[in-house]
């Protein structure tokens, strides 16, 4: 299912597969910075490398948060890098009439996990041709994700894969329960770890996501360690003052050891 991804590189080392960006793209300048780095990194390393960046934050709790620099403008700084870096990119879709739009700059629509059931987004995606990630609803299990990749297989297009990113626990804190990588596995798709995102911890008073980036590391871990086939970590050089969920994203400079202690864990597990 990887092989069918544009421009991936490293496919016969047997190592994971990491989805990496920020959150939001902010600035040409920023997300070239960050595809760089992590593009050096993950050639050093030879792991399959897709950048990743929302041109628009839609699901946002307060009125006065930030959304984006504008769908075009963001749009055509994801391709350049793509372009640029020769490494496939992708950015997440809200509304069916966005998967066209979109899918002229990107290799790969991602499903928000809020939007996995919305059915007319699905196939609007499917249709596209492009390889549709799926994310996991916080509020559904594993195995009801089958109803999720069926809409896009049924819609003509079989290259879905699908995320884990956390359940809701209460009202401001998420877990993840590792079953559901090898639960969903059993769907004959890829299944994707998202790190950074399955630490989050809305609904806090303030209206600004928190999270717990301490934990990311474990997280990886254990996600290698259940056999993930890929990873999903947002990252930036300086989360404090990313412009969108800061306080659950990677340090930049964090993110290279990281890496080599998780390819570690993949050869043991190999």
């Amino acid at each position: 299912m990887l092989n069918k991804v544009p421009k991936i590189k490293y496919l016969d080392r047997n190592n994971f597969f990491l989805i990496a960006g920020p959150c939001a793209i902010e600035s040409r300048a920023m997300a070239f910075e960050i595809a760089e780095q992590v593009n050096d990194i993950c050639n050093r390393l030879e792991i399959p490398y897709i950048f990743k960046g929302s041109y628009r934050k839609a699901n946002r709790s307060r009125l006065d948060s930030f959304t984006g620099i504008g769908d075009e403008k963001a749009l055509k700084i994801i391709k350049e890098v793509g372009e640029h870096f020769n490494i496939p990119t992708t950015t997440d879709i809200h509304e069916e009439k966005e998967a066209a739009k979109a899918a002229q700059y990107v290799d790969i629509l991602q499903i928000p996990a809020f939007l996995c059931r919305q059915t007319n987004l699905l196939v609007a995606a499917a249709k596209t041709g492009k390889v549709i990630n799926i994310k996991k609803g916080q509020f559904l299990s594993a195995d009801a994700m089958r109803f999720a990749k069926d809409k896009v297989i049924q819609s003509g297009n079989e290259k879905v894969w699908l995320t884990e990113r956390g359940t809701t626990f209460g009202y401001q804190d998420l877990v993840v329960d590792f079953r559901g990588i090898p639960q969903m596995q059993s769907l004959g798709v890829p299944v994707v770890l998202d790190c950074t995102h399955s630490l989050q911890q809305p609904n806090q008073s303030s209206g600004v996501t928190g999270g717990k980036p301490a934990l990311i590391e474990t997280v990886a871990k254990a996600g290698i360690a259940v056999g993930a086939d890929g990873l999903f970590i947002e990252t930036h050089p300086q989360p404090a003052n990313a412009q969108s969920d800061g306080a659950n994203m990677l340090p930049l400079d964090k993110l290279e050891k990281l890496l080599i202690r998780l390819l570690k864990i993949r050869q043991s597990v190999a």
